[in-house]
């Protein structure tokens, strides 16, 4: 295995001050700079472990409804691919327009979804009609996302986003085909993982949105969240 060099020691060799940089902006970013190879570091072998994990349960053919208005089964998500992520959206019947956040991260997979297909299969997941589904995204301008109805509700129900209650939940998943069978590979279980004072989130969050914000001097606030539409500037 090949020996790392030590993130301070790569920060240190990196590091290189920008205009008008004060000596304890730089010694402070440089710092920095040696956790954020830590955090690099960490999220691939995150990445490996989740990568390792052995077979997941075998899933049930779900029924949904496609975009033509045919019924396929949860294989037939897969198209040529042996690998399927399915995204399952805050847009129930019982909604007048669908969650914010979810509306968010599927904005953010419209254009990238071109070139995530090209390895895995993309297929977002909602328990209202695909017509309604449709009607939304070319309001928002998407084109390129797939959307599929469910048909009953047990594949929200089963894979957490259907709470007893009837409150739905976004839920990210991914799934394998091998010789026709299909397994759950992995879903993100963060629900009542965040820390106090902390809103729900995966780790690493897949939201370029708030990965964006953590950026920036203002983080990510503690009371704003994305909104379907904004008043228009003046």
């Amino acid at each position: 295995m090949t020996s790392l060099k030590s993130a301070t020691e790569l920060a240190a060799a990196a590091s290189q001050p920008y205009p008008n940089d004060s000596a304890d902006y730089r010694r402070a970013r440089t710092a920095l700079l040696a956790e954020e190879i830590e955090l690099r570091r960490h999220i691939e072998r995150v990445a490996a472990q989740r990568r390792a994990l052995p077979p997941g349960g075998e899933a049930r053919n779900y029924r949904f409804n496609d975009e033509t208005g045919k019924t396929v089964g949860l294989r037939e998500l897969f198209g040529r691919h042996d690998t399927l992520v399915t995204y399952f959206w805050m847009y129930g019947p019982q909604r007048e327009r669908p969650c914010p956040m979810c509306t968010a991260f599927l904005g953010s997979m419209e254009l990238p979804v071109r070139d995530l297909s090209q390895r895995v299969a993309f297929a977002v997941i909602g328990r209202s009609p695909v017509e309604r589904q449709l009607a939304f995204a070319r309001e928002r301008g998407w084109r390129n996302l797939k959307f599929y109805a469910t048909v009953g509700d047990d594949f929200a129900r089963e894979y957490r986003g259907l709470a007893p209650d009837g409150n739905e939940w976004p839920a990210l998943d991914v799934w394998t085909r091998h010789d026709g069978q299909v397994r759950h590979f992995w879903g993100s279980e963060l629900g009542g993982t965040a820390d106090p004072g902390q809103d729900p989130r995966g780790a690493p969050d897949p939201t370029p949105l708030w990965n964006i914000l953590d950026l920036t001097p203002g983080g990510r606030g503690t009371d704003w969240y994305p909104k379907l539409a904004y008043p228009t500037e003046s």
